[in-house]
């Protein structure tokens, strides 16, 4: 301890003070150490008393005190510090949120789409890769698939509308009523099949069917004619021909859906011209006629050609005489049934044998529909095995000839038909000269 005399009066430093330091700001900012006096009688351990000793431990005390003095003064600066900072974030941040806020419209956030475009090809994993293709192809053929769909349904209204406005024409002008006057003319006025007015819905369908199919036909043959003119390749000709044959192959379906519904009207031949009737078998015509008109009009034929050609014409003829027995039969058995006595309904007993034997003729007529198909196969096999025979130029030549032979038929129907209407004009021609 140091000890104070009372005549020095001086103070000293206290090691061991009784009260405890305090820092006290000066007006500049700086800082100040303070030291409380120590009691006055305190005393120190002996052995220690010297002036040096004293003035050392003073100077380490004060500088242990400044150190520590200086640690917290730095501590406060730091958090002032960060204080201002905070404070002078905050509005920075609200001003950006508002920014953004106002902006959202402008700036879009990278989408993952986006994020994968960035990647190049080599950074993706041959899994991913694959995948991507895989996704590809499946979009391109739903986008094949949805075009092939909506040209589909755009043809298909497009016929819709062509076959009602066909029709509402047909009815108009009085084509599909057997009274009519045009009909009258054709010579099939007053009845229709089996004496009954009127034409079943699949046999007015087929007629406005068949009239836009032969529509179809004369620009099909119109095309062929100008492209045998030209001179054509036997490749390039290969197509017409081929796209008429498959237009014949058009008809047999469209004769499918009569079969089922009126086979009648198609064997009937109403829906042809009168002279095209007189040579009508089964609802169409014979192949082996056919045959025999286009010998007379191809070029010379081969050896080879010759063979295939009359071996073709001598099938149809045997499956012609077959199903024209068969039919022969069927009328046989059919006009059996009709006349049997078991049909007389004179007596209310008989009834049950007349409601049997009638449904046994019906039974009997389905198989007519047999007969129609297989002549309709029959005359497209024949067209498809002659097309194999011949060349390219050869069959479309075939083709026209055919196509014109049913041609002057139907002009000699109107003809005909107009006969009486043309019969006073070439009298008045006839006369001119001699008045």
């Amino acid at each position: 301890m140091i000890i104070l005399f009372p005549s020095a009066r001086e103070q000293t430093l206290n090691i061991f003070p009784s009260q405890p330091m305090h820092v006290e700001p000066s007006p500049k900012g700086e800082l100040g150490l303070v030291l409380s006096p120590a009691p006055v009688g305190s005393k120190m351990p002996s052995g220690r008393s010297s002036p040096d000793y004293h003035h050392q431990q003073q100077q380490q005390a004060a500088a242990a005190a400044m150190e520590e003095l200086a640690a917290g003064s730095r501590r406060q600066q730091q958090e002032h510090h960060l204080h201002l900072q905070h404070q002078q974030q905050q509005p920075a941040f609200a001003t950006a949120e508002s920014a953004g806020v106002s902006n959202n419209k402008d700036v879009k956030p990278l989408t993952k789409k986006e994020h994968k475009r960035g990647l190049s090809t080599g950074e993706r994993d041959p899994k991913t890769l694959r995948r991507l293709a895989q996704n590809r192809e499946a979009a391109r053929k739903s986008r094949l698939r949805k075009k092939a769909y909506i040209q589909q349904l755009e043809s298909s209204r497009i016929r819709l509308a062509q076959i009602e406005q066909e029709l509402h024409s047909a009815r108009a002008q009085g084509v599909l009523y057997p009274g009519s006057s045009l009909l009258a003319e054709q010579g099939i006025a007053g009845k229709g099949i089996g004496g009954i007015d009127g034409l079943s819905s699949e046999a007015a369908m087929f007629d406005v069917e068949y009239a836009r199919w032969q529509e179809e036909h004369n620009r099909l043959m119109y095309e062929l004619r100008a492209a045998l003119q030209q001179h054509l390749p036997e490749g390039e000709l290969q197509m017409y021909v081929e796209s008429c044959l498959a237009h014949h192959d058009e008809v047999l379906a469209i004769k499918d859906a009569v079969i089922k519904g009126d086979v009648f009207h198609l064997i009937s031949g109403v829906w042809r011209s009168p002279a095209e009737r007189c040579f009508l078998w089964l609802g169409g015509f014979r192949p082996s006629e056919v045959i025999k008109m286009v010998l007379s009009h191809v070029e010379p034929l081969t050896e080879q050609q010759i063979v295939a050609v009359y071996g073709l014409q001598q099938s149809a003829v045997q499956t012609e005489e077959a199903l024209s027995q068969g039919l022969d039969t069927l009328y046989q058995a059919l006009s059996d049934t009709v006349v049997s006595d078991a049909l007389t309904c004179c007596s209310t007993p008989n009834v049950s044998n007349y409601m049997g034997q009638m449904g046994l003729a019906v039974h009997k007529l389905t198989t007519l529909e047999g007969f129609v198909r297989q002549a309709e196969k029959l005359r497209q096999q024949m067209l498809h095995r002659l097309h194999q025979v011949l060349t390219a130029r050869q069959m479309a030549r075939s083709l026209l000839a055919v196509s014109d032979y049913f041609h002057r038929l139907r002009v000699l129907s109107s003809f005909w038909v107009n006969r009486n209407r043309m019969a006073p004009q070439d009298q008045q021609l006839e006369a001119g000269p001699h008045t």
